[in-house]
């Protein structure tokens, strides 16, 4: 194992303390690491808080700013953060009109999450997303991951919340966009947890994992390595399939990269994808291509669309400054 690391139970501190140290001007860590929060809060906003285990860099702490998150809580690598992180986040950022929790669907995210919404003492909303069609809804016990369409959620979500939007609204927006929003990843590599020291699982050369889940899990097959206009028809196939968007809708096209891709490989894939949903007669109003929701050094991405209701475009269009995104600023 090759990684830029002084010691395995020191990753998660000094990551995140860089991360704080580089955009002082948007972030603040909380008390003993527990949070990351924005420097300046807006009083009488509904507090945005998401988390989950790192790795996924820059989801959830890079997302955190006007626009978006107001807090993030990063637990250890692939690990979920602690229900006492979630209640500290907050304690720290709420100014008055209650907290909504952004979850991805994985059962300890789902459960620390819950178990914060109990013991907070103030309103406390959940939106849980569960975007990837890679597996059946009843493979986990939870139901299906959320995966990259997460960041669709927290970016329209959060320019509603800072153009006022109440608790009730919020939750509702959430679970809307949610619901508007299918992904599906493929994995030409592992990723390689630096308290493992060794690649999560072993895929020849010549092969790849058609469904991959942000963490290394198998998702429907392994195959033999495809061409990439082969592998987005698959995707794409998937996707629409499940999404069952009629043809003239406005979409979002998001092409995310798992951390161990280059750009030239993911714009590749944005324009057989962008080929594809126009075959379809799907309309790409929108687009986003970059490493956002990654697995740590994993090579491959995936593929995320969103139907856009006029709101949501225009909640999407919405200026955001965060470590990760900026526009409209």
């Amino acid at each position: 194992m090759k990684k830029l690391i002084n010691a395995v139970d020191t990753i998660l501190t000094e990551s995140v303390s860089g991360l704080c140290e580089a955009h002082s001007e948007l972030l603040v860590m909380g008390d003993e690491g527990k949070f990351v929060r924005r420097a300046r809060l807006k009083t009488g906003k509904v507090a945005l808080i998401s988390g989950g285990g790192s790795g996924h860099e820059p989801l959830h702490a890079g997302l955190v700013g006007h626009g978006m998150l107001d807090a993030a809580c990063p637990g250890q690598v692939f690990t979920s953060p602690t229900p006492d992180q979630m209640l500290a986040a907050g304690q720290a950022v709420d100014t008055g009109a209650g907290v909504l929790f952004i979850v991805k669907n994985y059962e300890g995210d789902v459960m620390n999450f819950d178990m914060a919404r109990e013991m907070a003492t103030g309103p406390v909303e959940t939106v849980v997303t569960n975007d990837d069609v890679a597996v059946d809804k009843s493979t986990y016990s939870t139901g299906r991951r959320g995966v990259a369409g997460t960041l669709v959620v927290e970016k329209i979500v959060g320019a509603a919340a800072e153009a006022g939007a109440d608790l009730g609204t919020l939750k509702q927006l959430g679970e809307q966009v949610n619901a508007h929003t299918r992904s599906m990843g493929i994995a030409l590599t592992s990723c390689t947890v630096p308290a493992a020291g060794k690649p999560t699982f072993a895929i020849a050369e010549d092969e790849m994992e058609m469904g991959v889940g942000i963490h290394g899990e198998p998702g429907r097959r392994r195959v033999k390595l495809l061409p990439a206009d082969a592998i987005a028809r698959e995707m794409v196939s998937a996707i629409v399939s499940d999404l069952g968007a009629a043809a003239g809708r406005e979409i979002l096209l998001l092409v995310n990269g798992f951390g161990g891709t280059p750009l030239m490989e993911l714009y590749l894939m944005y324009h057989a994808a962008r080929r594809l949903l126009s075959d379809r007669g799907l309309r790409i109003a929108r687009s986003l291509v970059g490493n956002y929701v990654t697995s740590l050094d994993m090579a491959g991405c995936s593929i995320t669309v969103t139907v856009l209701e006029p709101e949501a475009k225009r909640y999407w269009d919405a200026p955001v400054h965060t470590a990760a995104l900026r526009w409209g600023m």
